[in-house]
């Protein structure tokens, strides 16, 4: 049996489709950008046009993006996760973002919780291995319920901690929304 395109209805090629909502994932870029950007190309669409797109095919596009890019970590020889929780405040209530950041500097997982205990740190580590895999090394901090969770998970062999070890996580405090 064939698999469908996601493309079949619409009468512009699939490849102008990818082009504009890649344009708008890799770059920081309005949709007006994107137009005018196309425009440059030869290619006539109204910046509703590339919302309406980004907005059915962003999420497949990014998928097949993140699926590539961990096929390519995996690959990578020593592959390293940091990982770092973070104080944040969410409507006047104080919660926990836990991040992965990798050894490029790409944070592939976060979380936010309101407990920083075993329990969050549990769930944090299995989604996140089961998403994108499990990576050669994890750096921490001290916190204890990394530890706890790694040995249960199996893999407190490979896992460092120290104080300064974990500079990358900690360079990835960048605001957020």
């Amino acid at each position: 049996m064939t698999e469908r395109s996601p493309f079949r209805h619409f009468k512009t090629s699939p490849e102008i489709i990818r082009l504009a909502v890649m344009l708008d994932i890799r770059f920081p870029l309005s949709l007006r950008n994107v137009e005018d950007l196309l425009h440059e190309r030869g290619i006539e669409i109204s910046h509703e046009t590339v919302r309406y797109w980004w907005n059915r095919f962003g999420p497949m596009i990014a998928a097949e993006i993140r699926g590539r890019r961990v096929e390519a970590m995996r690959a990578h020889r020593h592959w390293q996760w940091h990982l770092d929780e973070v104080y944040v405040k969410i409507n006047g209530v104080t919660h926990y973002l836990w991040r992965a950041v990798d050894h490029e500097g790409e944070v592939p997982e976060s979380i936010v919780t309101k407990a920083r205990d075993r329990k969050a740190a549990l769930k944090f580590l299995k989604k996140s291995m089961k998403r994108h895999g499990r990576p050669e090394t994890i750096v921490t901090d001290r916190l204890r319920s990394y530890g706890a969770d790694l040995k249960d998970l199996g893999r407190g062999d490979d896992c460092e901690t120290g104080r300064w070890l974990n500079n990358r996580a900690q360079c990835s405090h960048l605001p957020f929304r």
